[in-house]
């Protein structure tokens, strides 16, 4: 039988193809492009309730246009300021509406992205670290992995941002250092920054600002006439100016207490207006700035709630959360899918919560407040506790499902429920639903970790980091990573659980390695190993000895891995883990490649491969599979490698794993750059640099030397 493959006559080859016969002609193969990266357009919809503020907007037109243009920084360096304007005002006043609509009148002026933070800093206590929102920022310009630490955090940013149009929108800033490492390094940029405090901090970085005053009783009471028609406030005009008066101008009582009589369409305005005078209870940060209205006016809308909505309302006041959705709702008050639904529908309606996106509501900060008042006073200590755990389990519970789908085999340890486990169906129903929950939600499980901490929860802060492992290794997260697992291993110790300890520094250990830590990860992995031979768990003592063999490996440091991955070996076949023999065995082939020991790489890889097969393990087989390829290659076996590598690929393409799609990619252009076929070479670097370039600019930079490297 012939098994020589030629290609000839009129053929055109699209995308990786495996040659199984004769083909005739010229040859033109097509690789289609990685599809580019979105631009984000994270501006916040423009309120259709939004009234007058025309003189406020030509205000900040001005201000744009009194920018010096583009000021190099001190020092002539060259580098620019971006244009900063800061509005500010008593809460309520609608800083927000009007930056918002400012923006998006002028967006297209700012095509690389238009970004948007809400800094929480109505409070001190609650305010956002700048690290937190500059992880969100680089995440959604730039899909390679964020350093842990805020000052290289900061540097990445400004980087990146160097020679871009943005429009950044900082929302409730607190301080003037909260928001100073979020301003980019482009002078083409623009920032508005919102703010209840005068952050005058901001004058040195060149800010000018815009003080934000309250509606004028005209502009407010036709956002009043908004609400209930003109017919209903040309009915009882007395009444209805009574109502803007007693709101004080603030848009947002204005919009509350409009709602209130909408809601009710049969009630006298001059009920409203009444109630409004009687209540003098306010708002404990308003009566601090003045603004008595508004608590009056979230009081009555409050008031004007059916029982079951207005205990959801509490109820949400009581979680960390920056926003939730339908199931987290659901999940707070106990409550079917359906039923939460119909909730929030009532409370957006009555505009005490914000739909944000799909299925994705908030509060704004001044109801938050009113929100967790109404649930400390309505609510017994126990029933807010209890609210809260509910959310933390079902965000367990989610989070738990997600790790099923996408990494299985880390699923060992198990999972409680203090509040029962929760009936709500996850999201997601596939690996690629379940890894894009994880990414939508990681700020959402910080906080959620973070509240657990707080309260002591031992067991469920262990196993929430232990459920979001695939959050770490797919999206590498490492200031999450890190920080996840050093909360994680404080808590298993301080719950007793040995097991948990050791998967805590196990997992963290990985994380501190990938992040560029190979010493501090092996500390990790000793005191893990400690911990095993302590409980005399062999198969976990192996389990350390592999991580720092890896961790020796990524150091350079060749020999001292091969002894600790040797031992590892001999452990795992002593206990029967054979897996962990095949993991540990695709190592030191890795370390024999190093050392261009081809044919012990071959042997090595082909064994790791059998074993990982046959414990079902086939993302790992996969691996070891495109490491068999190149060993191949290296050993003269060109052809051989080659279709193992393309085999491999193939694999990882289908199950969407993209950091291995490029090592493999990168592989095969090595391997076709040694058996002397450039175009295979240039393209394989090429589409290796553009998948590297969304998990890990390092690996892109190093894809790129080698391109350049080779004359392609």
């Amino acid at each position: 039988m012939d098994h020589t493959n030629t290609i000839g006559g009129s053929a055109t080859v699209h995308g990786v193809t495996v040659q199984t016969h004769t083909v005739h002609g010229g040859i033109h193969t097509h690789v289609q492009g990685v599809p580019p990266v979105p631009v984000p357009r994270q501006l916040l919809p423009v309120s259709p309730h939004f009234t007058d503020r025309e003189s406020d907007i030509a205000a900040l037109d001005v201000l744009i246009d009194r920018h010096p243009g583009e000021p190099e920084r001190p020092g002539g360096d060259g580098e620019r300021t971006p244009r900063l304007v800061v509005v500010t005002g008593p809460a309520g006043v609608g800083k927000t509406a009007l930056v918002t609509r400012w923006l998006h009148r002028g967006a297209a002026a700012y095509p690389d992205g238009h970004l948007y933070a809400d800094l929480r800093g109505h409070a001190a206590d609650e305010a956002v670290p700048p690290g937190e929102v500059l992880g969100r920022f680089l995440r959604a310009i730039h899909p390679g992995p964020v350093p842990a630490d805020t000052v290289e955090k900061t540097a990445l940013w400004r980087s990146l941002t160097a020679g871009l149009r943005l429009a950044v929108m900082l929302d409730n800033v607190y301080t003037a250092a909260q928001a100073r490492p979020l301003l980019p390094g482009s002078g083409q940029s623009l920032v508005a920054v919102t703010g209840r405090r005068r952050l005058t901090g901001l004058r040195i970085d060149g800010a000018l600002f815009h003080p934000l005053g309250l509606l004028p009783p005209e502009a407010a009471e036709e956002l009043l006439v908004r609400g209930i028609g003109r017919a209903r406030a040309d009915g009882e005009p007395g009444a209805a100016r009574r109502v803007v008066k007693l709101c004080a101008g603030l848009p947002l009582a204005v919009c509350i207490a409009s709602a209130r009589l909408a809601a009710r369409p049969r009630q006298p305005v001059g009920d409203l207006a009444d109630a409004l005078a009687r209540d003098q209870n306010r708002l404990a940060v308003l009566a601090v700035e003045g603004e008595p209205a508004v608590r009056s006016a979230l009081d009555a809308s409050y008031a004007a709630l059916d029982a079951p909505a207005a205990r959801l309302y509490r109820l949400l006041g009581q979680l960390p959360l920056s926003g939730f959705g339908t199931r987290s709702a659901a999940a707070a008050a106990a409550l079917p899918l359906d039923r939460a639904g119909e909730l929030l529908d009532a409370l957006v309606e009555a505009n005490l919560v914000e739909d944000t996106g799909p299925d994705r509501y908030r509060f704004h900060d001044l109801i938050g407040l009113h929100a967790r008042e109404r649930g400390a006073a309505d609510e017994s200590a126990d029933a807010r506790t209890a609210a809260l755990r509910r959310v933390c389990d079902w965000y367990l519970a989610t989070t738990t499902e997600a790790q099923k789908l996408i990494t299985p085999a880390q699923l060992t340890l198990d999972r409680t429920y203090a509040s029962g486990l929760p009936a709500l169906e996850p999201p997601f129903t596939d690996e690629a639903g379940a890894l894009r929950w994880l990414a939508d939600h990681q700020d959402d499980l910080r906080a959620v970790l973070a509240a657990a901490e707080e309260r002591g929860w031992d067991t469920l802060v262990w196993q929430l980091v232990d459920a979001m492992w695939p959050l770490f290794l797919r999206l590498r997260v490492y200031d999450l990573w890190i920080t996840a697992h050093e909360a994680g291993l404080a808590a298993a110790r301080h719950a007793g659980h040995a097991g948990a300890e050791r998967q805590m520094l196990n997992s963290g250990a990985i994380g501190l390695s990938a992040a560029g830590r190979p010493d501090d990860a092996i500390s990790w992995y000793e005191q893990s190993r400690a911990a095993a031979r302590r409980a005399g768990d062999r198969r976990d003592e192996g389990q350390a000895l592999l991580g720092v063999g890896a961790a020796h490996f990524e150091a350079g440091r060749h020999a001292e891995a091969v002894t600790h991955l040797d031992r590892a070996v001999a452990l795992w076949e002593e206990t029967g883990y054979r897996r962990g023999v095949g993991l540990a065995r695709i190592v030191l082939g890795e370390v024999a490649l190093a050392a261009d020991d081809a044919p012990r790489a071959v042997a090595e890889f082909e064994e790791a491969r059998v074993i990982l097969l046959d414990v079902r393990d086939p993302h790992d087989a996969t691996r070891a599979l495109a490491f068999l390829g190149r060993a191949r290659a290296r050993a003269g076996q060109y052809a051989a490698g080659m279709e193992r590598l393309r085999e491999a690929l193939g694999a990882f393409e289908e199950s969407g794993a993209v950091h291995w799609q490029a090592r493999t990619l990168e592989m095969i252009g090595l391997s076709a750059q040694e058996g002397g076929d450039p175009d295979v070479a240039r393209d394989s670097y090429e589409r290796a640099r553009a998948l590297f370039a969304r998990t890990n600019p390092g690996d892109a930079a190093r894809v790129a030397g080698r391109l350049a490297a080779s004359g392609a």
